[in-house]
């Protein structure tokens, strides 16, 4: 047996490399394996698990990857200034090249104020144009896996948002605006995050919480998720917020307030314990977390991140005053499966995301209070929809680009894309239309999708061809009428 000293860099970096191409992780083996980690059988286990694999990837539609890097991994270290809406930060990128004689790499960094930049303990010349860092390297095969440490600061405008009266901070989408990443969906990466913050807050983030401590008052808080993920959904929130804690199926369900009694709390969130047996059941595929966090925030925040989400306080309020007003948590409960762990390639199949969820939240409130309640949040979807298409703004729900999305745009991925699940639920029948979301989510679970992946799904499960459908209402080939 080999013990972690034993095991170099090299060969653990291309255990790791291969376990991603294969769209596992290393932890997902070693639970499949029934001895300790051993190097010999990791490898032997990635080369079986690729070649079962093989058939599958060649049927499906994605392309080879062309970007000359993948990266594999972050450790990201952040401390927010929350009074004077700063923060310091530095990341160290784990990649592998994809291409031969690589010579230099690009991130994305957004406005951020680039201080250093070393690569093997040897500072490297850097550019910083157009929101893109550019570090010059030595030369690279393919392949190579390299590390890049970058320490830096700024006052973002985006992706962050303070709030020194209520002594809060969250981060939403816009994950290059405060730390340098690869702000696309396709390229996911692991992630060990490090928050330091006053010792007066209660903090959240990605994954699961490994180690805290606390110097001079303030704590330090180490969060690790091994789950692959695409960047957007990195994230963390802080607040002087007392948490309420419940468990189902295993996972522990945190619900973070600084507003809310107790009772409240569990009045709001009662629902999401049966969230997540609801979504398990029709995704056919557990959670992928130990942990899920709700947090009501300040502000107007609605936004999904890796392991948690962050809500604003009317939510709370709504749910309070009437139990059906939960479709926001329905929708951001549902990203776990559809967005964050089956995930659209490139913005261009955003709906894959958004127009899924969207729907799921629908199909929860049907669950939970009845059909009537489903088919008015599905006539809310398509009302939403034919005011665009009346304003002949109607769009393939395959986009040429996602570069400057208009309102009628998202609308169009959000509602529009909800009401074609719909109808391809009735065009289907429930047995069919909930094998193939079924088939979907299994197959591509911690995987990028394009729309030809559902398509192809969906229609295993139908026994038949949905072209004339996609053709009508997904790509706009045909008209459509009501």
């Amino acid at each position: 047996m080999l013990d972690s000293g034993a095991v170099s860099d090299a060969q653990l970096n291309f255990v790791l490399f291969n376990l991603k191409l294969a769209g596992l992780t290393y932890s997902t083996v070693m639970r499949m394996m029934k001895g300790p980690p051993c190097l010999t059988q990791i490898c032997l286990t990635t080369l079986c698990l690729l070649v079962l694999h093989a058939d599958h990837k060649t049927k499906a539609s994605h392309t080879v990857n062309t970007a000359p890097i993948d990266v594999l991994h972050y450790n990201i270290t952040i401390e927010p200034d929350i009074s004077s809406k700063t923060l310091k930060g530095s990341v160290t990128i784990r990649f592998v090249s994809n291409v031969d004689n690589l010579t230099s790499v690009e991130f994305d960094c957004g406005e951020l104020e680039i201080d250093r930049v070393k690569q093997a303990g040897v500072a490297r010349e850097f550019v910083v144009k157009d929101h893109l860092l550019k570090v010059s390297l030595p030369p690279m095969k393919t392949r190579q896996v390299a590390e890049v440490d970058i320490t830096y600061h700024g006052a973002p405008k985006r992706g962050i948002r303070f709030f020194p009266e209520s002594s809060q901070v969250y981060t939403i989408f816009s994950t290059s605006q405060w730390t340098v990443c690869i702000d696309a969906p396709d390229d996911k990466a692991t992630l060990r995050f490090t928050l330091i913050l006053p010792s007066n807050l209660t903090p959240l983030a990605n994954g699961r919480l490994i180690t805290k401590r606390q110097a001079a008052g303030k704590t330090e808080s180490v969060w690790e998720q091994k789950s692959p993920m695409p960047t957007y959904i990195f994230g963390f929130a802080a607040g002087p917020y007392r948490v309420v804690t419940e468990q189902k199926n295993g996972v522990t369900l945190q619900y973070f307030v600084s507003n809310f009694t107790d009772d409240e709390t569990r009045r709001i969130f009662r629902d999401t314990p049966d969230m997540l047996a609801f979504y398990e059941a029709r995704a056919g595929v557990n959670y992928a977390d130990r942990t899920y966090g709700q947090v009501l925030a300040a502000g107007g925040v609605e936004q999904e991140m890796s392991s948690f989400t962050a809500m604003n306080e009317r939510y709370g309020k709504g749910v309070l005053a009437n139990e059906q007003d939960l479709w926001l948590g329905a929708h951001e409960f549902a990203h776990q499966w559809w967005g964050n762990m089956v995930t659209c390639r490139d913005w261009n199949h955003f709906w894959l995301n958004e127009g899924i969820a969207t729907f799921m939240a629908a199909a929860y409130m049907e669950h939970r209070f009845g059909r009537q309640v489903y088919l008015r949040e599905i006539e809310k979807y398509r009302a939403s929809y034919e005011k665009v298409r009346a304003a002949g703004k109607d769009k393939s729900l395959v986009f040429p680009d996602w570069l400057h999305p208009t309102r009628e745009d998202r609308t169009l991925v959000y509602d529009k894309g909800a009401y074609v699940m719909h109808l391809l639920r009735e065009e289907m029948g429930e047995t069919a239309f909930w094998k193939g979301l079924k088939i979907f989510t299994r197959r591509y679970f911690g995987k990028s999708v394009v729309t030809a992946d559902f398509k192809a799904a969906m229609e295993e499960a139908n026994g038949k061809s949905l072209d004339s459908f996609f053709a009508k209402w997904v790509y706009l080939k045909e008209a459509s009428g009501k």
